[in-house]
């Protein structure tokens, strides 16, 4: 016989469902929609670069964005290379010139960097046949490295006896005071900040002036290597009155890119490159060095290739949710479904689980034992009522139209059997006292 619940436990079971579904819910939306902190290395000479980063950083907290940045400063741009290409972040900050960048997709770029030849007021060196002989000081030499080798190579500046000086960012004014150097070579991005820092090397008034020297083999140097591009310097850049240069110059350049590794998803950079765009309008305001944030070449040819997340912001093919994870949801449950009703036809096959439930003939068949074993008329009694209400039972599943009901015929004949065994039965009580009686 089944039991039923009580109501206020039924109510109960019920409501703690609910919560238990939907705290389940709140979690697993808390737990997809948590911001992901993504490990950013970043380097220069001047602690600017990591700075700058830093701001966008914070910028990504204040605004909740999707992302975090976790900002590691490598010191140098080479040494932030050498932690992307080992592994030890998931991004970085690196030039295309620098390091080993077989592993890292573009995301953005965030500056350009161009290379810059300077001799101070007054030198007669106003190109690279110049040089010859002198000593160039090259401030940050480890990360201009490739810059120096292909400057070598295209003006053959060995034969030349032209040499390259690494010198520290505070010693460059000592040194072209001391005329230790003939020249400086800088690759900075032509941002006003990092100008008045060129400047400031120099002792300058209204007719000193320095000499920028232009790299005119540029278009040649960049055609052979395409980290470089060649690139003019427009008039009056470093100053205006009079104007250096005097009119637009030649040189080469190299970007700065932030960069992810491949095996970063798709989706995750997607949302990075759109935290650092919406960041991007917010910290030009205060920061113009920010608007040169920019978006990568989406060519499919481009030096460094472009990560497939970013590529979706730029290319506006980003997938809604329902886009990405639409035939998810719609074949989930079909498959499910049908796992689940395989499993249920293996399962009947099988036999596991399965129950012999008893019917009103076993309970009959089983009364018969019973009765053999009846040791009084009280207990025979018990035994007729028990009948009664089998057959009563299965006459009203047969009556309401219950298939599973026992035919009358078959009632009649288990019922006619266990009849004459209890009357044999009586017959033997009967006579057990005279029995007694007569011993």
């Amino acid at each position: 016989m089944s039991t039923k619940l009580p109501l206020w436990l039924r109510t109960v079971l019920l409501v703690g469902i609910v919560i238990l579904a939907a705290g389940a819910g709140l979690f697993a939306y808390r737990y997809f929609t948590r911001p992901v902190t993504l490990t950013v290395a970043v380097g220069s000479i001047d602690g600017e670069a990591a700075r700058a980063m830093s701001e966008m950083a914070g910028e990504f907290a204040s605004t909740n964005a999707p992302v975090r940045l976790k900002v590691i400063d490598s010191g140098t741009a080479l040494e932030a290379a050498d932690a992307f290409s080992s592994g030890k972040v998931d991004l970085a900050v690196v030039r295309g010139d620098v390091g080993d960048l077989s592993q890292a997709q573009a995301v953005v770029v965030v500056s350009h960097m161009v290379v810059l030849i300077i001799a101070p007021p007054g030198s007669s060196i106003d190109s690279m046949d110049n040089l010859k002989g002198r000593t160039v000081g090259v401030v940050g030499e480890a990360a201009n490295k490739k810059i120096v080798e292909v400057l070598t190579k295209e003006y053959d500046l060995v034969r030349a006896k032209v040499v390259f000086k690494d010198i520290a960012l505070t010693d460059v004014r000592q040194a072209i005071q001391s005329k230790q150097i003939s020249a400086l070579l800088v690759v900075t991005p032509l941002a006003e900040r990092y100008l008045s820092l060129v400047r400031g090397f120099f002792q300058l008034d209204h007719k000193k002036v320095p000499v920028l020297i232009p790299i005119e083999s540029a278009e040649a140097i960049a055609q052979a290597e395409r980290a470089f591009e060649s690139f003019d310097v427009p008039k009056g850049t470093l100053r205006g009155s009079p104007p250096v240069p005097e009119d637009d110059l030649t040189t080469l350049r190299t970007s700065l890119y932030l960069v992810a590794h491949k095996k970063l998803g798709a989706d995750l950079v997607t949302r990075l490159t759109q935290a650092i765009m919406s960041a991007r309008r917010n910290l030009m305001r205060e920061q113009p060095i920010f608007a040169q944030i920019t978006a990568p070449s989406t060519d499919q040819d481009a030096y460094l290739p472009l990560h497939p997340g970013a590529a979706a912001v730029y290319n506006a093919t980003t997938q809604s949710f329902l886009d990405e994870y639409g035939n998810w949801i719609y074949l989930t449950p079909m498959v499910l479904g049908g796992a689940a009703t395989m499993l249920a036809a293996a399962w009947k096959f099988l036999g596991l689980g399965s129950r012999v439930t008893k019917g009103p003939l076993d309970s009959l068949y089983a009364l018969a034992r019973r009765i053999r074993n009846v040791g009084s008329e009280a207990e025979l009694s018990d035994i007729e009522e028990e009948i009664d209400d089998i057959l009563k039972g299965e006459r009203a599943k047969s009556a309401a139209g219950d298939e599973s009901a026992v035919d009358d015929a078959t009632l009649n004949v288990a019922a006619h059997r266990l009849e004459s065994l209890i009357h044999d039965r009586r017959t033997v009580l009967a006579k057990r006292p005279a029995v007694a009686s007569a011993a």
